[in-house]
């Protein structure tokens, strides 16, 4: 087995989907999870005015709006957080998820005062970070806040990771790649954008430049451009179809480099960087 086959195993993404049918295993997962948590009310989910996190959100309104009629209850919420540092400079295409979306309950917690507390208090133990590292702050602070908020409603954190940044690792360890459930993990890029044009989201949000936007000195950084490697090459790769020589090795250099992030902590009888 080639290690794009084993990594397209791994990441459980297939060569061709059906949007309604993928729409209803996402929202079947989360209903299915309530009922086996009674004691959670609901999820939580950070809103970026990304794709990602505006299929996520959108799949679990969808999902708890069911339970709440099945059940014939008010019990049920989804909960979006915008998680601004400072001023946000997408912040009407935040504006324009939540309308999609129709959430529950929102709250704003601007993220700035903590991450600039925390920079603060390495510089004057000696620890100068650099802004890349301070990126990381950035989604680590956001994580912090979305399971503060969780804990007081008695909700459980969503994770938007999906197979084009699962394989590469394109997300912040113990910060957005922090979650309880990943509710769209086994789709790629090009598939989450099917289920959002299926379920008649704004186009300009599922078309949109993906961008983590974490650094300071390079903020709304395309993703494409922090990977070295685009979108449409990670999905074909996924697919199972052939990439460009230089596509590959970059997709495949990315994932060995980021085992660590896909793993649990490792103990003495783990092997999986081997």
């Amino acid at each position: 087995m080639s290690l794009q086959q084993q990594i397209i195993k791994e990441l459980k993404v297939k060569s061709r989907i059906d949007p309604q049918e993928e729409i209803r295993i996402s929202i079947d997962f989360m209903k299915e999870y309530m009922k086996a948590h009674p004691f959670f009310n609901g999820f939580v989910l950070g809103i970026s005015g990304g794709q990602d996190s505006t299929l996520v959100g959108k799949l679990a309104q969808m999902a708890v709006d069911e339970l709440n009629e099945e059940r014939d209850v008010k019990k049920y919420k989804f909960i979006a957080v915008r998680l601004p540092y400072g001023v946000q400079k997408d912040a009407s295409d935040v504006d324009d998820a939540l309308a999609f979306i129709k959430p529950s309950v929102t709250y704003t917690v601007d993220i700035k005062p903590a991450v600039d507390a925390s920079v603060a208090s390495l510089e004057k133990a000696g620890v100068k970070i650099s802004d890349f590292t301070k990126g990381n702050e950035k989604a680590r602070e956001r994580m912090k806040a979305q399971y503060s908020i969780a804990a007081m409603h008695n909700c459980v954190v969503l994770g938007t990771d999906h197979g084009a940044e699962a394989i590469t690792g394109f997300f912040t360890k113990h910060g957005d790649g922090a979650a309880d459930l990943v509710p769209i993990f086994r789709l790629n890029k090009r598939q989450g954008r099917m289920l959002l044009k299926e379920l008649g989201c704004p186009e300009h949000l599922y078309n949109k430049i993906p961008t983590a936007d974490l650094e300071d000195a390079r903020p709304l950084l395309p993703d494409e451009v922090a990977l070295g490697v685009s979108y449409e090459d990670i999905d074909d790769y996924l697919e199972g179809k052939q990439v460009s020589p230089q596509a590959k090795n970059t997709i495949e250099a990315l994932y060995r480099k980021s085992m660590h992030k896909r793993h649990l902590p490792a103990h003495v009888f783990d092997d999986f960087w081997k």
